[in-house]
């Protein structure tokens, strides 16, 4: 099963992650952008460059991630448990200038048509998104300030709507990121073991 852990930053995918390779031991973590090698220098140069990209030269280098992720990554464990710290449903809420249907079809072919069959969508309120974000050190997109990860917020909402149009069956589990870590990852394991 392909599973994603799908949120703006600082709603703890990270912790998640962590505890859940406690309760997972056999399964494959991963994430996006970065998991591969190439992905590596891509994420250094979308996320830590000083230089000006284009939207639509920024939106195709994180598609040549989720490419080459999918043929290393994806593919190649496809009989085994994979929980992915973000994936298509990010790319595209991130792509938020770029029409839906468009921003679908890129990312399909990226993954040949595979989507995940469980998302985990942590969401966090105001407050708590100020609190968390001041305590960290900002890349590139963090600097852009809480309204942009707000924006965002509500994108992956609408995604995570147009994915259930296109497929029934995707399976969805929607938790406030203010809950305790571990009450979280209890309610994911459940929904993992469901």
């Amino acid at each position: 099963m392909y599973v994603a852990l799908e949120g703006i930053d600082c709603v703890g995918k990270s912790t998640q992650i962590s505890l859940l390779k406690k309760e997972f031991k056999e399964a494959i973590f991963t994430f996006e952008p970065g998991a591969t090698e190439l992905g590596k220098h891509l994420r250094e140069l979308l996320l830590k460059s000083d230089k000006k990209i284009s939207k639509k030269a920024e939106l195709l280098l994180f598609l040549a991630d989720r490419a080459q992720h999918f043929d290393e990554l994806l593919c190649e464990n496809k009989d085994r448990l994979i929980i992915s710290d973000r994936s298509l449903i990010s790319g595209m809420a991130y792509a938020r200038d770029f029409d839906l249907e468009l921003l679908f079809n890129l990312n399909s072919f990226a993954l040949n048509k595979l989507l995940p069959q469980k998302i985990v969508f942590l969401s966090i309120d105001v407050r708590n998104l100020k609190k968390r974000l001041e305590k960290k050190e900002q890349d590139k997109i963090e600097q852009r300030g809480f309204e942009y990860f707000l924006e965002i917020q509500n994108k992956i909402k609408e995604v995570l709507n147009f994915l259930k149009q296109k497929d029934e069956k995707l399976k969805i589990l929607e938790l406030d990121a203010s809950l305790q870590k571990e009450d979280i990852c209890k309610k994911i394991k459940d929904f993992l073991n469901d």
